[in-house]
């Protein structure tokens, strides 16, 4: 490697690891930093008289070269974005950004698709918008993910990194996460000032909310986007989300995750067009405006105790009696989901109890904070029982979702690498744990 290519991933990596400890610290003061909005940023918006529906998934629709920043920072290192057509989470046309950055060292044979967790119901914190320059509250998350992100550069992976929520924040609506991520990759390899191309090979890699979007991108792909699914070498993901109607009994009361519930039922309404405040409280209310707009920074440790009841309305107490709710839940269940066609390396914290979530609800039990563990065991289970049986499964037992991030990122890194080697993936088929039933929620009537 050399030394100006040292030098480059250098800066990344000390300035991301300046900001490890930031999100915590800034949550706390419920403030966001000073701001420079990319609202008016005329890149984001498509205007062309032809509409988008002209236009092939993945087709290249604008594209810019800048420098990426950290924390609002120029850095020496250079990022193309693109702007791309893609499809929203109830089928439509739709226009998203991604960012290619390209590797020092690598040759553009092989690429990472990573999938960011920066969980926000609002546009401005996508990791596009923070390797521009802004700088925001739920920005943050981007930023620190740089961590993540250097190590790749620097074993010769070009790194694309899609908006997963698309352009209206569709937070948690897994699959439009997941036509964005295939059709980001798309748009990198047609557009020449990236440098990839068909041949490239490329694997997925996400965590938390980003491997939301890795394993609906792995189960479209074969359906959705067959040309990308040539191209896919595998996929790492950890802290996964399985079935949301779980993992909204599995936080309600939670000391920090509880604000999970509200960010749900705004993402839900908003990703499928369902007016969900008709059934909310004045309180429900109250929160679901304070949220409206806001990242996981905004809500993490800010409800504690929150609990679906605190929120709706007496008789819809049960939140399986608002039938429009139950079928959006159910479209987010990976478990009635198809099958990827690659292998996968899935990783998940056992610990909730260290971030405060201490329910044990029949049917779904412990899990590491916020994603259920018996969920993503019954997930691992279907997939070696109907597809690839190369799925390698890990549980931290005593890692919670933060935890388990730490210790999920270096092996996931490493299985890649084995992967794009063309090494035997391996198999903990066989081995893994029962886990929850995955049946799609039944609607019940209000009380």
């Amino acid at each position: 490697m050399s030394k100006a290519a040292v030098r480059l991933i250098s800066v990344v990596v000390a300035t991301a690891a300046a900001m490890t400890a930031a999100p915590a610290a800034t949550a706390a003061q419920s403030m966001p930093v000073a701001a420079t909005s990319t609202t008016s940023d005329p890149f984001y918006t498509y205007g062309s008289s032809e509409p988008l529906s002209a236009f092939a998934p993945g087709t290249v629709l604008k594209t810019r070269t800048l420098q990426y920043h950290l924390v609002g920072i120029s850095t020496p290192l250079k990022a193309v974005q693109l702007l791309y057509r893609t499809t929203d989470a109830q089928g439509r046309p739709a226009a998203n950004v991604t960012t290619v950055v390209r590797s020092p060292t690598g040759d553009r044979s092989k690429a990472v698709s990573y999938q960011s967790f920066y969980d926000s119901l609002s546009p401005e914190d996508g990791p596009s918008r923070a390797i521009a320059g802004n700088v925001g509250l739920g920005g943050l998350i981007p930023n620190v993910e740089a961590v993540f992100l250097a190590p790749l550069l620097t074993q010769g992976y070009d790194v694309v990194i899609p908006d997963t929520e698309g352009q209206q924040a569709h937070f948690a609506a897994g699959p439009e996460y997941g036509t964005n991520t295939l059709d980001s990759i798309r748009a990198a390899t047609k557009s020449a000032q990236t440098g990839l191309n068909s041949a490239t090979a490329f694997g997925l890699m996400g965590y938390s909310g980003g491997s939301i979007a890795t394993n609906w991108a792995a189960a479209l792909a074969p359906s959705y986007a067959p040309d990308v699914q040539r191209k896919l070498v595998g996929y790492a993901e950890g802290g996964l989300l399985v079935d949301p109607a779980h993992n909204l009994k599995y936080v309600d009361g939670s000391l920090a995750w509880s604000g999970v519930i509200p960010m749900a039922v705004i993402g839900v309404s908003r990703s499928y067009g369902i007016d969900l405040k008709s059934y909310l409280n004045d309180y429900g209310l109250e929160v679901y405006k304070e949220l409206e707009h806001g990242s996981i920074l905004d809500a993490l440790g800010h409800y504690p105790g929150l609990t679906w009841k605190k929120m709706a309305k007496s008789q819809y107490a049960d939140p399986n009696s608002i039938s429009a709710f139950v079928e959006a839940m159910n479209k987010l269940n990976l478990g009635s989901a198809a099958t990827p066609a690659i292998p996968g390396f899935i990783a998940q914290g056992n610990a909730g109890v260290l971030e405060g979530t201490f329910g044990y609800h029949p049917g779904i039990g412990r899990g590491d904070g916020v994603m259920v563990a018996g969920d993503v065991r019954a997930l691992a289970r279907q997939y070696c029982t109907t597809g690839d049986s190369a799925v390698k499964y890990s549980q931290y037992e005593l890692l919670s979702h933060t935890g388990g991030s730490v210790v999920w990122a270096p092996v996931a890194l490493g299985w890649l690498g084995d992967r794009f080697a063309g090494r035997t993936a391996p198999s903990d088929c066989g081995r893994i744990p029962t886990g929850n039933s995955l049946a799609p929620e039944e609607p019940v009537s209000p009380s």
